[in-house]
């Protein structure tokens, strides 16, 4: 991760509850995509390293026969494993409390992992190796994230956009200026890179896909701020006493900008590289 920060229990402590609520959705194409880059037929089996509260594994659930979330936080694990018997899949999920660091945790093999904008809390190069060894024959590792480089315009929508600046100068009003990370902080903010790791770590054949985005959303202040309480660097924990004035402050700005309490956001398109297992040995990086 980084020299001058070390991951501890504390980094999403308390943001379950929120996240479901809280964090925008992927693209709603993602799984017909994956399904058709990955030949997946609801068998096989799923890791999904850094699962949260299993939001990625479960929109994924119906293309294997078994899917295994993995997270070191336990409001997270306990939020994905309701949230699977609510949808009756509680047969084919497991949920295993564990940092990536401590993979393979006996947990066998799969077809396919995925880190959906988890790998940048690892330590990235030995969890690529071990991720890699984990995957079967002709196996794939998907990392997801939302497409950081576009604009969504709420131009023509309802209602007012999310003021996104008024919200951070708040939080730093509150936690200073250096983002916040569970109990360091992280100055230079989290590490990028992914595609020379994963290649050092013996994958190959990276593609990228962009699943699009764009699509009208109608949000709530009450999922704004479980959108904020959802973040590490704002997870509820980092205000201790301060937590209720800082909750009444965050709630004042967005009155101001939106009376009605709603607001228009456009859902983010979702990024997707697929790299497949390579034979033995390490791949030299891809060109830039």
């Amino acid at each position: 991760m980084s020299a001058d920060w070390e991951w501890d229990e504390t980094l999403f402590a308390g943001t379950a509850a929120h996240y479901r609520r809280g964090r925008l959705p992927y693209a709603p194409a993602l799984a017909d995509v994956l399904a058709e880059v990955l030949g997946l037929d609801g068998r096989g089996s799923l890791i999904d390293v850094g699962c949260g509260p299993g939001t990625l594994a479960l929109t994924l659930a119906h293309l294997f026969g078994e899917i295994v979330g993995v997270d070191p936080d336990r409001g997270m694990i306990a939020e994905a494993s309701r949230e699977a018997a609510g949808r009756a899949l509680t047969g084919k999920a497991r949920w295993v409390r564990a940092r990536a660091e401590d993979l393979p945790a006996g947990l066998g093999t799969f077809t396919v992992a995925t880190f959906g904008q988890s790998f940048h809390w690892m330590d990235r190069e030995p969890v690529a190796a071990t991720v890699r060894d984990m995957l079967r024959p002709g196996g794939a590792l998907v990392h997801i994230s939302d497409l950081k480089s576009e604009t969504r315009s709420v131009d023509g929508l309802p209602y007012p956009a999310v003021p996104g600046a008024d919200v951070e100068e708040l939080v730093r009003r509150y936690l200073g200026p250096v983002r916040r990370a569970g109990r360091g902080v992280l100055p230079r903010g989290t590490p990028g890179g992914e595609a020379s790791v994963f290649a050092r770590a013996g994958f190959a054949g990276r593609e990228r896909h962009v699943v699009p985005g764009g699509q009208a959303l109608e949000r709530t202040s009450d999922d704004v701020v479980a959108g904020v309480f959802s973040m590490s660097f704002s997870a509820p924990h980092l205000f201790g006493p301060r937590r209720d004035a800082f909750e009444a402050d965050l709630r004042r700005v967005l009155r101001e900008a939106s009376p009605s309490g709603l607001f228009s956001e456009r859902l983010p398109s979702t990024e997707v590289f697929v790299w497949r297992k390579g034979p033995a040995g390490p791949a030299s990086p891809p060109a830039s």
